[in-house]
């Protein structure tokens, strides 16, 4: 059996990532594709109880070693439960941030070295890393404006943080995408959705059936 296709979004808060992540699946199940749909950290039972942890206000929270091994112990979970098994079997994976979150936030946005977050993950999880990373990429503006909408003012720990934590994750990114440009695709995501998802499947040219 062919080996599914491996997708990730990333970004930085009020993104868009959810919205495109269930717009290519709708897409590619037009195309009569299995689409598995999930996000991090979750998509696991055992991943979304740490999720809760992680981002719910209560409590003094963790500080970044701490936080970085509650992600990699989460994302090891969705990968040997959830994601290996589905692209075994054929399926395409559409997932809402990975390891590069990970990198962004705790590498870049905390201070640990990417050394460091790219252990864990190979610990955790074998070093997988997805097919092809879609960057959405939004200016602060158009973040700030989308996050009024969704959050009300009740963001979670990690969004919550302040404009500089989230400027360096932005840049961290950037870097990123920089540096691997046969894995990453930059996909700009200030206008429409529709335009946004115009982009993404652009961007995934030659993988598509």
């Amino acid at each position: 059996m062919t080996r599914g296709m491996f997708i990730a979004f990333e970004g930085g808060e009020g993104a868009g990532k959810s919205t495109q992540a269930r717009l290519l699946a709708e897409a590619l199940r037009t195309r009569g594709l299995e689409v598995v749909v999930t996000r991090e950290p979750g998509g696991t039972p055992g991943a979304e109880a740490i999720r809760a942890l992680l981002l719910g206000t209560a409590g003094e929270g963790w500080h970044a070693r701490a936080e970085a091994l509650l992600f990699a112990a989460a994302r090891s979970d969705h990968v040997e439960r959830l994601i290996v098994p589905a692209l075994e079997r054929g399926a395409w994976v559409v997932c809402d941030r990975f390891v590069d979150s990970s990198r962004a936030y705790q590498g870049g946005g905390l201070g640990l070295s990417d050394a460091e977050v790219r252990e864990l993950h190979r610990i955790g999880s074998g070093g997988l890393l997805p097919d092809l990373t879609l960057l959405v990429e939004v200016s602060p503006d158009v973040a700030a404006a989308r996050l009024d909408l969704r959050d009300a003012g009740n963001a979670d720990r990690i969004g919550g943080r302040d404009a500089a934590f989230h400027a360096k994750v932005a840049a961290a990114f950037a870097r990123f995408a920089e540096e691997e440009p046969a894995r990453f695709a930059r996909i700009d995501g200030d206008g429409p959705a529709a335009e946004v998802h115009a982009g993404v499947m652009s961007a995934l040219g030659g993988l598509l059936p």
